[in-house]
């Protein structure tokens, strides 16, 4: 008959041995952040300056895609709703509850991305991925300025600055392999052509805005920090000829890329820049697909 220590010893043995596997599995799970506004947060409209903020966002959509490419991953949510580039650099008072995403982080003197950027140094051997949405607040109250075009130019100025500015800090606190991917946005204001007090013109307009001012000076920006860029207003179909048309209830007979807005924004409807769950799949895809495939563990 074994000794009862000894037997003791063996069930303690044995018990560890079935604990190996979910340990290895879970010091497998990587970190993905995510920084920035209520495109980040996952917001979404449910009536006229009505809405919330949900799991339908392109953040909460990107670890179930990334699956597919191999990787294991964990959202740790940044994002704050009403973010601007400099909010991100010089706000310390905590995200409102509300403004945050489902099980969204906040953080109390310090800045969002002061938040961000001390998480990534403590967890610098397990983040995976990180995400940017910033910018969109910095530009959207040109939609109702005298001069549209001017007013872009110039907050394009110091949205350029400024994302260069987050990029570089997060690629600092990330390291050097960390895929780093800055996002733009839906061409929201080409909904602009239809709906309550449409505006034609100003439509046309904003697709000027984002192909020759916004865009590239994000572009430029995200590259200083070695971060990929995803054009989501091009993906999207913002640069589709206006000529080009197709038929939209209610709307009847629309162009393509204005059609295309109303089917993945709430824009058309509510007024709302904030996506749809099928416009924030499109992002999460965009973003998925800057990931190098990774061989299933046999």
């Amino acid at each position: 008959m074994s000794h009862p220590r000894s037997l003791a010893a063996a069930l303690v043995a044995a018990a560890t041995l079935l604990l190996v596997p979910a340990s290895s599995q879970a010091a497998t799970k990587q970190l993905y952040v995510s920084v920035g506004d209520s495109y980040a947060t996952g917001y979404q409209a449910t009536g006229v300056r009505q809405g919330r903020n949900t799991t339908n966002g392109f953040a909460y959509q990107i670890p179930g895609l990334a699956r597919r490419r191999g990787y294991d991953l964990q959202l740790v949510n940044f994002g704050c709703g009403g973010a601007t580039t400099a909010s991100m650099l010089t706000q310390t008072e905590p995200c409102h509850p509300r403004a945050r995403g489902p099980r969204g982080r906040t953080w109390g003197g310090r800045t969002q991305l002061g938040a961000a950027e001390r998480f990534l140094r403590r967890n610098r051997d397990r983040v995976a991925l990180v995400t940017v949405s910033i910018g969109g607040n910095d530009v959207t109250k040109c939609a109702v300025a005298p001069d549209p075009i001017a007013c872009v130019g110039e907050a394009v100025a110091t949205l350029e600055k400024n994302v260069a500015t987050i990029a570089t800090r997060l690629r600092r606190a990330a390291g050097p392999k960390v895929r780093i991917v800055g996002i733009t946005y839906p061409d929201v204001i080409l909904g602009g052509w239809v709906g309550e007090n449409p505006n034609q013109a100003l439509a046309e307009l904003s697709v000027v805005a984002f192909k020759q001012f916004i865009n590239p000076a994000l572009k430029e920006a995200y590259a200083k920090g070695k971060a990929r860029f995803v054009d989501v207003t091009a993906e999207t179909g913002a640069y589709t000829p206006l000529d080009q048309t197709t038929t939209l209830a209610p709307y009847g007979t629309i162009p393509v890329a204005v059609a295309k807005v109303c089917e993945l924004t709430y824009y058309c409807e509510y007024r709302d820049i904030h996506a749809k769950t099928a416009g924030y799949r499109v992002i999460a895809e965009m973003v998925a697909e800057t990931l190098p495939r990774r061989r299933k563990a046999r």
